[in-house]
C-alpha cells in the first residue's frame, strides 16, 4: 500500500482544462460508490495535498492543508495512510486508538526530519499542516481532524414535505481560535499564559502567529528548544514558550452510515472560506456527478471573484503566488455513498466488481505538472 500511495499517478487520473492552476478527476469508483477530486493552486508552491485510497474493504480520504511551506503536507501525503493501514492490520481494524497513533507516528517522523535538517534549514521547524482524514469500513465512517479543514455530510431530509430535500451535517470541528469554543479550550489549557491567544491583524491567533490550534508539524510551537535556538531566531522573533501551545492529536467522529446519508464533502478551508456547508451540499445534490468536485471549486472561485468585483475569467489569468491574494489553495473530495441506499441483501455487480486496491493522489504541484505537459504536447497555433 505504501508503494501504491506514493506512485506518481497524476497523469492517469486527472485532466487540466482552461485554468492552468486547476486539476481534477471527473469520477472514479470506491467500494461504497463514486468519488471526485479537484484542486486549485494559489500559492507559489501548492501547499494542499489530497489523496483517496480505495480497496474492497476500506476507503481512506486525506486532505492536508499545509502552511509555512509544502513540506509537511507532502510528508503526510506519503506516510499517514501507510501508518493507518499497518496499525489497523495489526490491531484487527480501525479504531479511535489506531487513528490517533497514526497521527502521532506521522508527527514523530516529521519531527525527525526537522531535527535532521536543522543545521541547514532551521525554518523547517515552522512548517506545518492541517490534517483531515476520512475512513469508511464495515459501513462505519471515521472522520479525524487536526486543523480547520472540514468534512460535511449531505443527507436526505426527513423533516417533512415542505423541507429541503437534502441537509448538511458538519462532521468535524474547525480547530481555529477564531471559533470561541476552540479559543476557550486553548486558554483553559494555559491558565498561566494570558497571551496564549492574541487578537492581531484582524483575527485571533495563537501567540499572535497562527490561527489553527492543531496540526502536524509547527514544531517551534510545540518544542520550546527549537524556539529558543539562536539559529531559528535568525528567521523571526522569539516566541515566549513554556510548553507546547499546539497539538497533533485529532478530534474524531464515528458514525454508522445510514440509508439517508447521500454523500460526503472533504475540503480544505479554502473552500469553506467561500461557501457555506449548506451551499456546498446543495451544489452536489443538484448537479451531475461527473466533475462535481471541480464544480464546487469553480463555485468557490466565482464567489472569490464576486467579492473582489471581478469576473471568474479574470481570476483564472492570475499567476500562482499572486493568486493567493484572491483565494487560498482549495482541495475538494466528494464521496458518494450509493451502496447504503440499496437493499442490504442486494449489492449490485458494480460494487462486487470493485476488487482492486488503488490510491489516487492529486498532483504535488499543479503548475509544474501542467508546465511539463505543455512541454510534451506542444500547442500549434494556426497561421
Amino acid at each position: 500500500m505504501l508503494r501504491l500511495c506514493s506512485r506518481p499517478l497524476e497523469r492517469c487520473f486527472g485532466t487540466i482544462r482552461n485554468d492552468v492552476l486547476l486539476w481534477h478527476t471527473d469520477l472514479k469508483q470506491h467500494a461504497s460508490g463514486d468519488f471526485s477530486i479537484a484542486v486549485v493552486q494559489a500559492n507559489s508552491s501548492l501547499e494542499d495535498q489530497t489523496q483517496v485510497f480505495t480497496s474492497p474493504s476500506a476507503t481512506y480520504i486525506g486532505v492536508y492543508d499545509g502552511h509555512g511551506g509544502p513540506e509537511a503536507s507532502r510528508f503526510i501525503n506519503t506516510h499517514l495512510f501507510g501508518h493507518l493501514h499497518k496499525l489497523a492490520s495489526e490491531q484487527g481494524g480501525l479504531s479511535t486508538d489506531v487513528i490517533k497513533k497514526a497521527f502521532g507516528n506521522t508527527e514523530e517522523e516529521f519531527l525527525r526530519i526537522v531535527k535532521r535538517s536543522w543545521p541547514a534549514r532551521p525554518q523547517m521547524a515552522s512548517v506545518g499542516s492541517c490534517c483531515l482524514v476520512g475512513a469508511i469500513t464495515d459501513d462505519v465512517l471515521y472522520v479525524a481532524n487536526a486543523g480547520d479543514s472540514r468534512a460535511v455530510l449531505g443527507k436526505k431530509n426527513t423533516g417533512g414535505k415542505r423541507s429541503k430535500p437534502v441537509v448538511a451535517e458538519r462532521l468535524s470541528i474547525d480547530h481555529n481560535v477564531g471559533v470561541e469554543e476552540v479559543r476557550k479550550e486553548v486558554e483553559a489549557l494555559h491558565p498561566d499564559d494570558s497571551h496564549v491567544v492574541v487578537y492581531t491583524r484582524g483575527v485571533w491567533r495563537i501567540k499572535g502567529i497562527i490561527q489553527v490550534s492543531r496540526s502536524i508539524g509547527d514544531m517551534y510551537l510545540k518544542k520550546p528548544e527549537f524556539n529558543r535556538d539562536p539559529l531559528f531566531q535568525q528567521f523571526g522573533s522569539a516566541v515566549p514558550l513554556k510548553r507546547a501551545v499546539m497539538t497533533a492529536e485529532p478530534s474524531i467522529e464515528i458514525r454508522k452510515i445510514k440509508p439517508q446519508d447521500l454523500f460526503l464533502i472533504f475540503a480544505s478551508d479554502g473552500l469553506w472560506e467561500q461557501l457555506t456547508d449548506e451551499a456546498a451540499v446543495d451544489i452536489v445534490f443538484k448537479n451531475p456527478r461527473r466533475g462535481i468536485a471541480k464544480r464546487l471549486v469553480s463555485a468557490a472561485l466565482q464567489e472569490a471573484a464576486r467579492k473582489r468585483e471581478m469576473r471568474y475569467d479574470d481570476i483564472k489569468r492570475i499567476e500562482k503566488g499572486m493568486r493567493r491574494h484572491f483565494h487560498d489553495d482549495i482541495s475538494v473530495v466528494v464521496i458518494y455513498l450509493d451502496r447504503h441506499q440499496q437493499q442490504q441483501d442486494s449489492r449490485s455487480d458494480r460494487y462486487i466488481g470493485h476488487s482492486t486496491v488503488d490510491c489516487t493522489n492529486a498532483p504535488v504541484d499543479i503548475f509544474s505538472l501542467n508546465a511539463e505537459e505543455d512541454e510534451e504536447v506542444p500547442l500549434h497555433l494556426g497561421s
